[in-house]
């Protein structure tokens, strides 16, 4: 098989797997109200990402609750224009308001000023991101590298690995900024979840 056969094949399958996550983000209760009212969001280059939209899939797949495993729904956002702490509070305020009938919390990020409060936190500084993309992929695992966001009737997919990792339900590290100390304490928690998942180890990642 040609290179040009196998990036057809793998482009056609990616095709059907946003195919796929459509229908699951469609059918959950959870991220659908939160994509019903997008617009009430009003936040710049803002997406709804990471663990919620694996974890979703993995509860479709494994024949799971809708909301099983799900601590909250993040919402990331990217406002250069406004990197204060202030700025970022009373976004995330107006936001969980807004859905204060949810039945988990909303997170709510400004990935624009990440840098600022990284090394307090991780012990390690990391450069400015220049997008909510750029800031999704550094997630800390493929399947998990994963964003949605309505654009009119359509949904559209952020996945800087694609989507194989997510629904052949492998959780592989990004080390593109993590430590391995904070992946082990994630899928520590995900292999308790959903024991189903197959884990990669840390040094077998490239």
């Amino acid at each position: 098989m040609s290179n040009q056969q196998r990036t057809g094949d793998a482009r056609g399958r990616e095709t059907v797997l946003e195919a796929r996550l459509r229908t699951i983000v469609a059918a959950s209760p959870l991220l659908r109200q939160v994509l019903d009212r997008w617009g009430d969001v009003g936040l710049p280059d803002c997406w709804v990402s990471g663990s919620a939209i694996a974890q979703t899939a993995w509860n479709a797949a494994f024949g799971l609750p809708p909301a099983h495993g799900l601590a909250d729904i993040d919402l990331v956002y990217f406002d250069a224009a406004d990197m204060s702490e202030r700025g970022e509070t009373r976004e995330a305020a107006r936001v969980r308001d807004l859905f204060s009938d949810l039945p988990l919390p909303i997170d709510v990020k400004n990935e624009a000023r990440v840098h600022l409060w990284y090394a307090r936190k991780f012990g390690y500084p990391i450069p400015p991101y220049r997008s909510s993309a750029h800031a999704i992929a550094t997630f800390p695992t493929t399947a998990g590298a994963v964003a949605i966001r309505p654009v009119g009737s359509h949904l559209e997919i952020l996945a800087p690995f694609g989507l194989a990792d997510l629904f052949d339900h492998i959780v592989r590290p990004n080390k593109v900024q993590i430590t391995q100390a904070i992946y082990d304490a994630k899928v520590r928690r995900w292999r308790a979840c959903w024991p189903g998942l197959t884990i990669v180890d840390w040094h077998d990642a490239a």
